[in-house]
């Protein structure tokens, strides 16, 4: 049985890891798998919305850590920087810059980079059950695979240093309630309601939702006058599509849109 599971339905490509035994510690194969699986969604006009979960108890415990150096190896200065930058960090901007929107199904603990991978996600849905834990500190080490970035954009720099500096274990509800998390569902209704977003995104106006999710990310991280350029760039591009042709023609004829992601 594959790490990670892979189907296509509906519009949805619907990644799964898989390691249950593991609490779905991620580990190089995985993490490759699902950076392919992103870019493959991106070019794929038939794929129009992303969901990630996993199976089992936990959604990703974190880095699969078994895959390290040999015991006694030498580190060299740069091993561990460039480890993150071509690990962790690109597993993170692979969400980040999906040109589909990502749903989050987070069906358990999610801990270190899984954590930073759910956070990533356009949209979060989380099982009551589900519990999300800045581990680094707790080993004695920074946080990575963004986690520094994400969290201070989506919660603050107060609450983000809470959940860094004492590594506490947060439970959904209290997750939702920060804004780390859109909604918490029972755990038996996850994959449905996880299904009914992804497919309601997969019938919607593809294109300008790619270009939302990048007007929205890029504008964390700029100043007032390159965020209105790039809004008046994208809206141009936006009206060049089909799907903007048909929703101005469906407003007029007063019916609903049909689009077709183009």
């Amino acid at each position: 049985m594959s790490d990670v599971l892979h189907s296509a339905e509906n519009g949805v490509s619907w990644i799964t890891l898989n390691r249950p035994e593991a609490m779905n510690a991620v580990t190089w194969d995985q993490r490759e798998r699902i950076i392919a699986l992103l870019a493959e969604a991106s070019a794929d006009p038939a794929v129009r919305a992303v969901v990630i979960t996993a199976t089992g108890r936990g959604f990703c415990a974190g880095a699969d850590l078994r895959g390290g150096p040999p015991a006694g190896a030498e580190r060299v200065q740069g091993d561990v920087a460039r480890m993150i930058r071509q690990g962790a960090q690109r597993f993170i901007a692979a969400v980040l810059d999906c040109e589909k929107p990502v749903i989050a199904a987070v069906n358990g603990t999610a801990a270190g980079i899984g954590a930073h991978l759910a956070f990533a996600c356009d949209l979060v849905l989380a099982a009551e059950s589900a519990k999300f834990v800045e581990v680094f500190v707790r080993r004695g080490i920074v946080p990575d695979g963004g986690g520094a970035y994400l969290l201070p954009r989506l919660i603050g720099p107060q609450r983000a240093k809470e959940l860094m500096f004492f590594g506490d274990a947060l439970p959904a509800a209290e997750a939702r309630a920060m804004g780390l998390v859109n909604r918490v569902v029972p755990a038996e209704e996850l994959a449905k309601t996880a299904r009914e977003w992804a497919e309601r995104l997969a019938q919607g106006p593809t294109r300008a939702l790619a270009l939302t999710k990048h007007l929205v990310n890029a504008s964390l991280s700029t100043d007032r006058a390159t965020a209105f350029a790039a809004e008046a760039t994208a809206q141009e591009l936006c009206m060049t599509t089909r799907d903007a042709q048909e929703g101005v023609a469906a407003f007029v004829e007063r019916r609903t849109p049909s689009y077709e992601g183009r």
